[in-house]
């Protein structure tokens, strides 16, 4: 797809993201605003994967290490094809598989069980790694919120990343600048994050992570170092009232609200 298409597609998931968070009850639809074009670039552009062999040796491997989006993901998922459309409809009810966080044992598509943060880029290590020892060509990307880079384990990770000169791994930090209850700069204010990637030796590029025309080229860069994309989001990206809100985290919409939201996206189609 062209980065139109794309954007077409990225609107029409983001209206898809709000009417499940709406009909749940449930969701974090700040972070999943933010992301969405981050997630449709890669796979409906850049990954190579197959919905009708989600294990397939050589699909590249993504990993939602900020799982509380799992809608978006869902979403995505089912727009390429890996889960019904229509099972959407089912996001939080009773026995259903999408769950609050993705679950790898449950949902086809999803590489491994995020939600606590911190863990993501850990395993996506360990999965660029094993690519190296078995001599495999795929390559492995991970999606962090920069609140979440404030957990110890991700720089742990870096470095190792670095010390394996792990050139098929990729890291794409959500950097909406909010998380959970307050802006990043008033908890551990991690800003500017380019220069401490780069202090352990990756590569980095700084994006506006809304914008196809950036994401895209951003993505399919390769390089000789472990690569690093900084994406500056907006929080509820494409929603007028949730944008760069703090409590949108995971709020939900009221009936008022839902509609002004719903007609925003839809005329943006």
């Amino acid at each position: 797809m062209d980065t139109t298409e794309l954007e077409r597609l990225a609107r029409e998931i983001r209206l898809r993201d709000l009417q499940a968070v709406f009909e749940s009850g449930a969701g974090h639809i700040g972070g999943e605003m933010s992301v969405i074009d981050i997630l449709t670039a890669l796979y409906f552009r850049v990954l190579n994967v197959w919905p009708d062999q989600p294990k397939h040796p050589a699909r590249d491997r993504f990993v939602l290490s900020k799982g509380h989006t799992a809608c978006a993901l869902y979403v995505t998922l089912a727009k390429r094809g890996f889960i019904p459309e229509e099972e959407i409809s089912t996001f939080l009810q009773p026995h259903s598989r999408l769950n609050g966080h993705p679950n790898c044992n449950k949902v086809p598509g999803v590489e491994t069980n995020t939600g606590p943060l911190g863990h993501g880029l850990p395993v996506s290590v360990g999965m660029a790694k094993a690519a190296k020892l078995s001599g495999a060509k795929y390559h492995t990307y991970v999606v962090t919120g920069d609140g979440e880079m404030q957990e110890g384990s991700n720089w742990e990770a870096i470095m190792a990343a670095a010390q394996f000169k792990l050139d098929n791994l990729t890291l794409v930090i959500d950097h909406n600048r909010f998380q959970q209850g307050a802006a990043l700069a008033d908890t551990n204010d991690l800003a500017p994050l380019r220069p401490k990637l780069e202090a352990f030796d990756w590569e980095v590029t700084e994006i506006n992570g809304n914008k196809m025309s950036e994401v895209v080229p951003a993505l399919e860069h390769r390089g000789s170092r472990p690569h690093c994309i900084v994406a500056h989001t907006n929080k509820g990206h494409g929603i007028s009232f949730m944008q760069d809100r703090v409590d949108w985290h995971h709020k939900v919409p009221s009936k008022e609200q839902y509609e002004i939201a719903l007609a925003e996206l839809s005329e943006a189609l």
